[in-house]
């Protein structure tokens, strides 16, 4: 079956490590795409849950799909979240086609979009997005104050999670949360002239035009793939949520290659198109 092509597919709150994680049903909504960007908007890796050692072949396959795109040429962007938070020591990396930071900045078909992960937002839930109006230092700032607020809290057995549910921990956010949540992002991105943004966190998938005194924007959640399956898709000058529920993908299976190839090829493979490109420039 012929893979769809796109200009950018966003993807966040993955959870590789966790039970929860629906690793196979991800490798095959991988399958069956062919993006030219695709973006990982922070939580792919649930570095905390990796702790206890549960990292099975399937989640495996999804880094290794991931390292398979990139060698075939797609761009990716790895922007960190707070469960990948050992991640965020090597912001602004690039590992040949894939590029670490903790905020992404694109101009599309004239449109100017943020893309981060969301959970900054923690630092203060109902006040943090003030502090974003001075742009990458307000994230600086925001990333601090929110390892500090986790440490401390941390000393008193608590966790700085507004979503977070002891019982169901990726089960249902409370709705009032999630839309205080979405009004500030939007805020912020208001407040810096961004005309879309895209984030992850809440596992909430959305696409909404949230609108304030100060202007418009559109709002763009990407989901999870814990409970929800979901992506963002943009294509033919629109975003749209994509829903593995609603899609038929049984033809699609993991790519012949990766059954052959292992993690050093892929590496070798992105490095050695990197160093290319730079001998061509």
């Amino acid at each position: 079956m012929k893979k769809r092509r796109l200009e950018i597919a966003v993807l966040s709150d993955v959870h590789l490590g966790s039970y929860a994680c629906h690793a196979e049903e991800l490798l095959t909504y991988l399958s069956s795409i062919d993006p030219k960007m695709l973006i990982l908007n922070g939580d792919i890796i649930d570095a905390a849950r990796m702790r206890n050692n549960y990292f099975p072949p399937a989640h495996l396959k999804v880094i290794k799909k991931i390292f398979s795109l990139a060698s075939k040429g797609t761009v990716v962007h790895f922007i960190t979240g707070n469960r990948d938070e050992p991640f965020r020591k090597i912001d602004a990396i690039n590992m040949g086609a894939i590029k670490v930071s903790d905020r992404l900045t694109l101009k599309v078909n004239g449109k100017s979009i943020l893309f981060f992960h969301g959970d900054i937002f923690d630092f203060s839930f109902r006040h943090s997005h003030w502090l974003l109006n001075f742009g990458s230092v307000g994230f600086d700032i925001l990333l601090k104050l929110e390892k500090l607020k986790t440490k401390t809290l941390g000393l008193f057995g608590k966790k700085n999670k507004p979503f977070y549910n002891p019982e169901i921990e990726f089960g249902e956010r409370d709705p009032q949360q999630i839309a205080l949540f979405e009004r500030n992002v939007a805020k912020m991105a208001i407040n810096q002239h961004y005309d879309h943004v895209v984030c992850g966190h809440s596992h909430s998938p959305n696409k909404q035009l949230i609108e304030t005194k100060k202007g418009k924007c559109l709002y763009l959640n990407s989901g999870d793939w814990v409970k929800h399956m979901t992506a963002l898709e943009y294509s033919f000058k629109r975003w749209k949520l994509y829903r593995y529920e609603n899609d038929k993908l049984t033809s699609f299976f993991m790519d012949e290659e990766l059954k052959s190839m292992d993690m050093n090829e892929l590496i070798a493979t992105i490095t050695q198109r990197q160093s290319n490109k730079e001998k061509n420039s």
